[in-house]
């Protein structure tokens, strides 16, 4: 959420990095002006007619303690009263409307996020790796998977329905060797605290992170006595909610943390993309990596998170990019989003692995999350940063596409073998 002030005394400012994501200001900001400024008039006539209460308060006072008549004064005082009550409803109902007005607000672009419409505008800003040139067609993942018996779509959709998946014996494997791997690489070498947080939250950390109140059609919800719990869409959820209503010691800033959890979205309005494979699924696991920081140094840790999860990418072996989004493929909560894109050589293209954010205070404030710098009076938001380290499903078939073989074999990257116990995956029965 934006400041009510900043936007306030920078509405001109909001309106065009609003237009740069491709918004129209008259539609999110509708009568903010005019909201503002009746809000702000109740406020200063219940204040002016508190005071004026106050006066008569006194004048009683010294009426009664002279034996003098004071009904009419007494009469004015109730009358006073009804009408503050009468300004500070007025007060908070335009209140209410900013707020709304503010919660539809996404995050303001930072300057240094390219200007644009689409994902057709975002840059590249590098790419590690070669890809490998096969002797023969690579095939893609799903057809791999089927193969060497251990992706199982058909039954998924028995079970459950489409867009799930059943990984059997080395798959699963590869599955779980690639969570330990990341978690192990994130917490021995980049210093992140390992936590495993709830896979239901609540509506306020649903509002905390951005998702509520904009985009329930995407969440998974479940009754839950008088209200709803949520399926996570991602470990940033809990995992930035640790904090809320809370303020940290500046001391232990930046505080970096890593999660690996399953992830549910409902995938609303992409129903036709992605149909084959595991590309875009209802749940499907990652780890993730959250950082809390001082304002100043937000940015120089959004660099390092980012590098944190190319590591994984470049211990595997896997070649990849990374763009940064533009002003008109950026997320709602976002002020500036690396995109971290693996090749797949059975689909000939990159696809997105990792996305790394920065969200400046955009979550802070609305989650209520603080910290006390040295030197200065009160409180200010931190911000908080996350990214995916990775992607564990979209890893599993980017190993599966670069590393396969003529045979239909998948051979094991070097990294993940301790995890693993073998050197190569072979045609089995499935099931």
């Amino acid at each position: 959420m934006l400041d009510l002030n900043f936007v306030r005394d920078h509405l001109e400012l909001v309106e065009e990095k609003l237009r740069q994501r491709g918004m129209d200001p008259n539609e999110l900001l509708r009568n903010f002006r005019e909201i503002d400024t009746r809000r702000r008039a109740a406020i200063t006539e219940s204040e002016n007619l508190k005071a004026q209460r106050n006066r008569a308060s006194d004048e009683i006072a010294k009426l009664k303690k002279n034996k003098q008549d004071a009904t009419a004064l007494i009469e004015e005082t109730k009358n006073l009263r009804g009408q503050i009550e009468e300004r500070e409803k007025a007060a908070e109902a335009a209140d209410g409307e900013l707020r709304e007005i503010l919660n539809s607000i996404p995050n303001l672009p930072s300057d240094s996020v390219p200007v644009g419409h689409s994902e057709a505008d975002n840059k590249e800003v590098r790419r590690w790796g070669t890809p490998r040139e096969f002797k023969f067609a690579p095939k893609p993942h799903w057809e791999l998977g089927e193969h060497l018996g251990i992706l199982d779509l058909e039954r998924a959709v028995k079970i459950t329905g489409a867009r799930f998946a059943v990984y059997w014996d080395l798959g699963a494997k590869l599955e779980r060797a690639l969570a330990n791997f990341m978690l192990d690489l994130h917490t021995k070498e980049h210093g992140y605290t390992e936590v495993l947080p709830p896979f239901l939250v609540n509506a306020d950390s649903m509002y905390g992170t951005g998702q509520l109140p904009k985009f329930e059609a995407d969440l998974f919800k479940a009754p839950h006595g008088e209200k709803n719990l949520y399926l996570i869409p991602t470990a940033e959820v809990p995992v930035t909610n640790l904090y809320r209503d809370e303020i940290l010691d500046p001391e232990r800033l930046p505080i970096s943390l890593t999660a690996y959890t399953p992830c549910f979205r409902s995938e609303a309005g992409s129903y036709g993309k992605d149909v084959r494979g595991i590309i875009r699924q209802h749940q499907f696991q990652k780890v993730e990596l959250v950082k809390f920081t001082r304002p100043e140094n937000s940015y120089d840790e959004h660099e390092k998170l980012t590098r944190n999860a190319e590591t994984v990418l470049q211990k595997l072996g896997l070649p990849y990019r990374v763009v940064v989004l533009s002003t008109g493929d950026m997320g709602f909560s976002s002020a500036k989003t690396y995109d971290l894109e693996v090749w797949l050589p059975g689909q000939q293209l990159f696809r997105e692995i990792s996305s790394c954010s920065n969200f400046e205070a955009f979550q802070a404030r609305r989650a209520n999350i603080r910290y006390r710098p040295e030197g200065k009076k009160g409180t200010e938001f931190v911000h908080t940063l996350n990214g995916s380290g990775l992607a564990v499903g979209r890893t599993w078939l980017a190993i599966l596409e670069n590393y396969q073989q003529e045979d239909g074999s998948v051979l094991i990257p070097d990294a993940l073998r301790p995890y693993m116990g073998v050197e190569k995956i072979e045609a089995r029965k499935i099931g």
